[in-house]
Order: structure tokens, then C-alpha cells, then sequence
């Protein structure tokens, strides 16, 4: 009991640093492409990880650990980052944020594929009825070119779900810090050259935001916030705690508001609502 609650409680921290992170793209992407946002935010993570790594004299992943971490880092590291960046050219941030309702599932879905859990029916039900939520907002569309940026995000809820289960599988036995951490790193000798063949031959006209938005993304999202996450998700369960994720688009939402001053809907509001609903059945069927 106390593990479960223990994992909840790291769950849900983990939960309020990712929620910044849309935001925060959102104004990174005003001043920096996709490529060399997603590349910068996950070399300076990398060294940062590399950093505390060595500081506290950690043990090498062993060899059996490489596919698991590789799986990881491409899910969280690279695909998740590159595919939001993209979506948030067509998109607000508040739009985008709405998709996260779809990420327990997803999450779900692969913590029975690769972590060997097994939900009960009802868990399925809520799930779905949930996912059916989001989907159908995201059909309305928000302009013309919203497709785009809802194609962005669904392929980032698949590859983030893939990369939460794997990574909480593996933190199990590595540490949920160590995970992350050692994710990053075996991307660094993609991601770093990819930064400097992308980086802009200026930055002067980079505002104050966006350095903000790629140093919040950077630190926050790319590593401390997965401190907390992976430790919850390997202590309460992977299909249970990531249900926690339903909080995150109001969280996001309010945030999007608040400092981006976008519009945030009745639709976006009732959405979340329905889809965190369905959370609190499929948790207690978990």
C-alpha cells in the first residue's frame, strides 16, 4: 500500500512538470525550427544526465539494457519532442494539449506488450471511452491545416506511450533517474551532431521566451520531470499510475491560458473532463 501510494505521489509530480511542456514548446517554436529544438533540448538533458551519472558514479547498463534504453530514448528523447514541436506549427498549444487524454491508453497498451501487465475488461472500457473522447474533439479540427498537427500528435501519444512502458520496465531494476539519464546519453552522439548542423546561424532574434521554452524543456521535461515519473510508474504499476496523465491537459490548459493568453474552449474543458472520468473508472479497475 504504501509502495502504491509512494509511486502515485512521484506519479503525479512527474505529471505537473510534463504539463509545462507543451506550453513551452510552443513558445520555443516561434524562434526555433523543430529539429534543432528537439536536438537541443535532448543534448543538453543528455549532458546534464552524463553529468550526475559520473558525479554519483553509477553502474553501466549492461548489455541487455541497450534495446530497452534505445526503445526509450526514441520513444521520450526524439519522438515525442520532434513530433509535438512539428504538430505546434499547426496547432495551439491548447489544441495539442487536449491530446494527451489519449497518452494512459497508449501507455496501457504497451505496459501489456512489454511490461507483461494484465488490466481487468473494465479497465479496457474506461480506456477506450476515454481515447473516444479525445478523438472525436480532435476530428472537429481547429482550421484547415489542424489535420496536420493532429497526425503530429497521435503518432507522439504512440511513441510516448511505447517509451513510458519501456522505460518504467527498466527502471524497475536500473532506477528511474538512471534511466533517463542513460536514454539520454546513448542519443547524445545522434543528437548533438544533428544540433550543430541545425542550429541557426544567429540567434539574435531568439526572444527572451523562447530561450525560457527551450531551457524549461531542456531541464524540466527531458529529465527531472523523469525522475519523478519513471520512480511512480515503477513503484504503483505502469497501466495504473500513467492514468495519472489525465490531469495533465488541465494542468496544460490552465497553463496555456495563463501565459499564452490562448483560448481554452468549453469543448477543450468537457473533453478533458469526460476524458478524466474515464481515468478514475479505469484506475479502479486497473
Amino acid at each position: 500500500m504504501k509502495q502504491a501510494t509512494s509511486g502515485w505521489v512521484n506519479g503525479l509530480i512527474g505529471v505537473a512538470i510534463f504539463a509545462g511542456s507543451l506550453p513551452a514548446t510552443r513558445v520555443a517554436v516561434a524562434d526555433f525550427n523543430p529539429i534543432f529544438l528537439t536536438s537541443a533540448r535532448a543534448t543538453i538533458a543528455a549532458l546534464l544526465g552524463l553529468f550526475f551519472l559520473v558525479l554519483l558514479r553509477q553502474a553501466r547498463p549492461t548489455i541487455s539494457n541497450i534495446s530497452a534504453l534505445a526503445v526509450s530514448a526514441l520513444g521520450v528523447d526524439i519522438g515525442f519532442p520532434l513530433l509535438t514541436a512539428l504538430a505546434l506549427q499547426h496547432v495551439s498549444s491548447a489544441h495539442s494539449i487536449v491530446f494527451l487524454g489519449l497518452l494512459p491508453i497508449s501507455t496501457a497498451i504497451f505496459a501489456v506488450l512489454r511490461g507483461g501487465e494484465r488490466p481487468k475488461p473494465l479497465f479496457w472500457l474506461f480506456s477506450v471511452l476515454g481515447a473516444i473522447f479525445v478523438a472525436g474533439y480532435a476530428a472537429l479540427g481547429e482550421t484547415s491545416t489542424a489535420w496536420k498537427g493532429d497526425l503530429y500528435m497521435l503518432a507522439a501519444i504512440i511513441l510516448c506511450g511505447l517509451g513510458y512502458a519501456e522505460g518504467a520496465k527498466l527502471s524497475r531494476t536500473l532506477g528511474g533517474w538512471q534511466v533517463i539519464s542513460w536514454a539520454l546519453v546513448l542519443s547524445l552522439p545522434v543528437m548533438l551532431p544533428i544540433a550543430l548542423w541545425s542550429m541557426p546561424i544567429s540567434f539574435q532574434h531568439v526572444s527572451t521566451a523562447a530561450w525560457i521554452g527551450l531551457a524549461y524543456v531542456s531541464v524540466f521535461s527531458m529529465l527531472l520531470g523523469f525522475v519523478f515519473w519513471y520512480r511512480g510508474l515503477a513503484q504503483g504499476g505502469i497501466a495504473s499510475v500513467g492514468q495519472l496523465q489525465l490531469f495533465q491537459p488541465f494542468m496544460g490548459l490552465a497553463l496555456a491560458a495563463l501565459l499564452l493568453h490562448e483560448s481554452v474552449s468549453w469543448m477543450m474543458l468537457a473533453v478533458t473532463l469526460a476524458a478524466i472520468v474515464c481515468v478514475a473508472g479505469a484506475r479502479k479497475y486497473a
